[in-house]
């Protein structure tokens, strides 16, 4: 376990006792009880224990990278008012979680953030435990007293990845390395070959799942296949640097996710999709500390600037960059939204009837690939 180095302050205080002087009929004053304000004085003194839980490395790229620089932002903004600490590498099996959740509950952090879906079961189980202690579960969709939910659209940086995507591929096969079947990372995979198909109507996309957020190995070997197959535009939903470094020395386009990860492979990187969980951390840790924070469920995006599309290649053409300016605009403010339809899942059904506009229940509960992705998402 890694903690912060900042310094708890505790301020000295002391009692002074006065004693009355005798005088006519007047009583002998009794022992005052401290004022609220030195109680209040004292405990503000006390530094916020904040504790954040991460399923990868803190490393110098993606998921866990990001949270971490959100962490440090915390720190930053509040300076000695908050002690922060992170476990790195903790698996999303519930006995592996549920220890380290517990653990940091009993060391007294009175805010716990738990970073990946994985955890969010055993985040449950020790809130019920502990209900003076405020959780906060990331991309999950289970809530408590005690228990608040909070995610990142990703999928509006994948839409513009893919707009990208669709404008830079010779061949018109776009890959995408993904982590774990569930909603979310089929989201990413649907916006980015919706946002590709929207430039390029015949852009296809194939997919290789790891069924893992963060093993390079895997992720290397299945860039490598993808590009074997043709294609020459990567995109990935999984936590290392591995599908940018094997597309640079495939000679192929790929986009960072998560985090700017140009200097993995220079050539190739042609923009990533960046995530700053900042803004979000400082406005929960603040709400804790005032004591206005409650259970709520969160889902920013670009309006809010936590995802975005930063980190354009150089030679990435202004007429790109201007055409996912004008995307990235109608997206914020409504005029121009990802899931309209009409919209077909890859089998021609249609899942989204022309002109409707997809509300998150929808988002939350897709479990199809859409039209331009190959094969069956995995059962």
């Amino acid at each position: 376990m890694k903690i912060s180095r900042r310094k708890t302050l505790v301020a000295a205080m002391s009692l002074a006792v006065f004693g009355l002087a005798a005088c006519g009929k007047k009583e002998e004053a009794k022992p005052e009880a401290a004022p609220a304000s030195t109680v209040a004085a004292t405990a503000a003194a006390e530094p916020l224990k904040v504790g954040f839980i991460y399923v990868g490395p803190v490393g110098d790229a993606g998921w866990t990278y990001a949270h971490d620089a959100a962490r440090k932002q915390v720190e930053a903004k509040f300076g000695d008012k908050v002690k922060t600490t992170f476990v790195e590498n903790v698996p999303e099996s519930a006995a592996d979680a549920e220890r380290v959740i517990r653990d940091l509950a009993t060391q007294g952090n009175k805010v716990i953030f738990g970073t990946t879906f994985g955890y969010m079961e055993a985040m449950l189980k020790v809130a019920k435990d502990f209900p003076d202690v405020k959780f906060e579960h990331a991309t999950g969709y289970k809530t408590a007293d005690n228990l608040a939910q909070y995610d990142v659209r990703t999928y509006e940086g994948a839409y513009l990845a893919g707009i990208a995507a669709g404008k830079l591929s010779k061949s018109g096969k776009l890959g995408v390395v993904a982590s774990v079947p569930i909603p979310e990372v089929l989201r990413n995979i649907n916006a980015f070959t919706l946002g590709a198909r929207a430039v390029n109507p015949k852009a296809t996309t194939k997919v290789v799942w790891v069924n893992k957020w963060f093993d390079p190995g895997k992720e290397r070997e299945a860039a490598t296949t993808l590009v074997g197959q043709g294609v020459d535009v990567l995109m990935q939903n999984t936590d290392s640097a591995a599908v940018v470094q094997t597309a640079e020395e495939k000679g192929v386009v790929a986009f960072g996710w998560d985090s700017d990860m140009t200097k993995f492979g220079p050539k190739a990187h042609a923009a990533a999709s960046v995530i700053d969980w900042s803004g979000y951390y400082i406005k929960r840790v603040g709400e804790a500390m005032e004591g206005k924070w409650k259970s709520e469920t969160t889902w920013w995006g670009l309006k809010e600037n936590m995802i975005d599309l930063k980190a354009f290649n150089a030679n990435l053409s202004d007429d790109v960059k201007k055409l996912i300016a004008e995307k990235r605009q109608g997206v914020i403010d409504g005029t121009a939204p990802i899931w309209k339809g009409p919209i077909k899942d890859n089998t021609g059904k249609e899942v989204l009837g022309k002109d409707v506009v997809a509300d998150d229940k929808f988002l939350h509960e897709i479990k199809f690939y859409v039209e331009g992705v190959d094969g069956k998402v995995p059962g």
